[in-house]
């Protein structure tokens, strides 16, 4: 059996990004719990509608890692459509092994709709409950889990059995909504066995139940779940890590100019961390590596199309500024 490096398991779906012209944006002081309103009962006007197939967190992930060098394949799920063959056709075309994905007769690929206003996304989802099973035989020096349906539970209690029994493999997870959703106790197993875990500052209080705490609170609260590395992005303020008794805060790479289209910002960060971390970098040279991506893929629209290689990224990191390093905090 063939050992892939990044075996990336989670849900997989088309966006069509509907980039809206007429909308009202409305925060908090501190510019967090954002929500967009539109007028009632009416006709919104839309520029244009783009399509990006085989995306998703886990999905993005695969690719990414695949472009920066690593064997990736996808555990996934679609329906018996020409949607589901299409995010196949485009995964291969991506380099991502594809062996992995079941189609379902009986079930429909899953079919995103993103309102994509200024440089921020509402992405509208559906998750189509799948037959989750687990293949039969595989095997990955790497597991990385994210966004799954909400009747998947007991397919995460397999997972988090198949790590236990392979102690040749390490688990990342991102969690996704309905992950969160589910709170710690149900799934406390994938956390515990997590060799990497990432969410943002809002996931981590909504994960942790808990609010108004610096960034080095969150991480050590988060540690005490199990992770062994974990990683806190708050998008451009940067991201902040812990591992043992060191933590670290990270800037952003220098955006060459304002983001265009935000979406896959964290898997892109999540997956080129780990993938520094896979290739036998360091956690601050991974932390250099990891918002390299972002800035790339924030000046594209959907989540894969800026995706770097390693040879990309490695010349743009040559040319970050000397205060662009991990800081102590």
């Amino acid at each position: 059996m063939n050992v892939v490096d990044f075996l990336a398991i989670g849900d997989i779906t088309t966006d069509a990004f509907i980039r809206l012209k007429e909308a009202n944006i409305s925060c908090d002081i501190d510019h967090r719990n954002c929500t967009i309103s539109m007028r009632f009962a009416d006709k919104i006007p839309y520029e244009f509608v783009e399509i990006a197939k085989a995306v998703g967190n886990s999905p993005n992930a695969a690719v990414s890692a695949a472009r920066l060098g690593l064997t990736s394949a996808l555990v996934s799920n679609v329906g018996n459509d020409q949607n589901g063959k299409d995010c196949i056709e485009t995964l291969r075309s991506n380099g991502v092994l594809a062996d992995f994905v079941s189609t379902q007769k009986d079930k429909v690929t899953n079919y995103h709709y993103v309102l994509w206003y200024l440089d921020e996304r509402t992405i509208l989802v559906k998750h189509e409950a799948y037959d989750y099973v687990l293949p039969s035989s595989f095997a990955a020096k790497w597991v990385y889990l994210s966004s799954l349906a909400e009747n998947s539970l007991e397919y995460h209690h397999a997972i988090a059995d198949y790590i236990s029994k392979s102690p040749q493999t390490k688990l990342v997870f991102q969690p996704g909504t309905y992950q969160m959703r589910l709170g710690v106790e149900k799934i406390a197993s994938l956390y515990k066995q997590s060799e990497i875990f990432f969410c943002n500052v809002e996931e981590a209080e909504r994960i942790l139940n808990i609010s108004g705490r610096s960034p080095r609170e969150l991480l050590t609260e988060m540690q005490k779940l199990g992770p062994k590395i974990i990683v806190i992005t708050d998008g451009p303020k940067g991201a902040y890590a812990l591992h043992e008794n060191t933590a670290w805060f990270m800037p952003i790479y220098p955006d060459p100019k304002p983001p265009y289209e935000r979406t896959g910002c964290g898997d892109a960060f999540a997956s080129t961390f780990t993938t520094a971390i896979a290739l036998g970098k360091t956690i601050e040279e991974a932390l250099m590596w990891a918002p390299v991506n972002p800035m790339s893929v924030v000046q594209y629209i959907g989540a894969q199309r800026g995706l770097l290689t390693r040879s990309e990224l490695e010349s743009l990191l040559e040319k970050a500024p000397s205060s662009y390093k991990p800081q102590p905090i």
